[in-house]
């Protein structure tokens, strides 16, 4: 009897310790709001999944000063890549771009410099004179080449944008936004990775001149390794930043801070806001399998279906275990042929509470032909008979 008593009065306490008030679940610690910064207008974007963290005034047009050469290194990274320019190439320096109002490179009139040289001077020194000069090279004048940067801003889908010069002087028609230059950093590290470590070089020299970057993030947080500040009485003091910790890659953008310090600050909080209460979880990886529908009328039958590329969703730190994902078809049957990268379905990444977090192409991952004359006959009876 006083082992049952025992045995009974334990399960009673058990009983009892599991409905007291303070004995609840382990819940996920809860976000705040993000920093007030000081700053005009900001945006903290996590890179790969797009998601926005933190935003003031994000779509606010904003005179972005030397913040406009990230638009200008877009476009001479991509003539780079397309072999319409070499970093060997020399440029002579013209008249207009040596006499360049605001910081400087230090390029002499009629001197020839290669354009390796003329990039390190625009992204570390902010040099005027530099840009100008690639803006020449490339588009024959600067208003030319202007119509080329709003080209391409307009292909990445920077609707708050325009520029009328290369460097980021003044002008009433030059102006851009936090989101638009969030997604242009974004643009540059996925597309040019092969140029991106040239907006954490310190510093470089030309012509026996030392010449420092100007965004003092890079010597503080080494986790930041990019990309570009801005000034100008009117903008006040700018700086896109971008950090990589562990796999997980914010970008953040502020403008309209009225110090160095303050943008410095600014661009800091923001980063570590993110990095302290988000995580970035990788759900599916380039080129996976995730359905292996029918597809009639192919030789094979059954075909792989899968992402173009990685799946990245952004979560409340502590909370990667939550996530789902739900893969569908745009329609069945799947008939062949497809071809390679056709688009077929999409996947859907959602939390715990099934909000959809971030969304992706399902595709073909090879091509699928179409089978022999008796295999599109069965199958067409087949699909015949489905609609019956």
């Amino acid at each position: 009897m006083t082992g049952i008593r025992l045995a009974l009065s334990c399960a009673v306490l058990a009983l009892g310790a599991a409905a007291l008030p303070g004995a609840v679940a382990a819940a996920p610690a809860p976000v705040p709001a993000p920093p007030q910064v000081n700053a005009r207008a900001w945006v903290l974007v996590d890179h790969f999944s797009g998601r926005i963290l933190a935003q003031q005034h994000a779509d606010d047009r904003e005179p972005p000063a030397s913040l406009t050469k990230l638009m200008t290194a877009y476009v001479v990274f991509q003539a780079l890549t397309d072999g319409r320019l070499k970093l060997t190439d020399q440029v002579t320096i013209s008249k207009h771009a040596w006499k360049a109002e605001g910081s400087r490179t230090f390029l002499q009139v009629g001197t020839q410099v290669p354009v390796d040289i003329l990039i390190k001077g625009m992204i570390v020194q902010s040099g005027n004179d530099a840009t100008i000069a690639l803006a020449e090279k490339l588009g024959g004048t600067e208003e030319a080449f202007a119509q080329m940067m709003n080209e391409y801003a307009r292909r990445l889908g920077m609707q708050g944008s325009h520029f009328v010069n290369s460097d980021g002087l003044p002008a009433p028609d030059h102006y851009s936004t936090p989101r638009d230059m969030a997604t242009l950093a974004s643009a540059l590290i996925r597309q040019f990775p092969q140029y991106y470590g040239l907006f954490s070089l310190r510093e470089f020299t030309w012509d026996n001149i030392p010449q420092g970057n100007r965004n003092t993030l890079l010597g503080k947080d080494p986790s930041v390794d990019g990309l570009k500040t801005g000034h100008t009485d009117a903008a006040g003091f700018c700086l896109v930043s971008s950090a990589n910790r562990d796999g997980m890659r914010l970008v953040s953008v502020v403008m309209g801070a009225p110090s160095e310090r303050a943008r410095e600050e600014a661009s800091a909080a923001l980063l570590n806001y993110g990095y302290t209460f988000f995580e970035s979880i990788r759900v599916k990886t380039a080129g996976s399998t995730v359905l292996k529908p029918r597809v009639y009328q192919s030789a094979a039958q059954y075909a792989a279906v899968g992402v173009p590329a990685d799946v990245y969703a952004l979560v409340p730190r502590g909370q990667g275990g939550s996530v789902e994902t739900v893969a569908r078809l745009d329609h069945e049957p799947l008939i062949a042929p497809l071809a390679a990268g056709e688009k077929v379905g999409s996947l859907n990444v959602t939390d715990g509470a099934g909000t959809v977090l971030t969304s992706a192409p399902l595709v073909a991952l090879a091509a699928v032909p179409q089978g022999g004359l008796w295999t599109r006959m069965v199958d067409g009876i087949a699909l015949w008979l489905r609609k019956k």
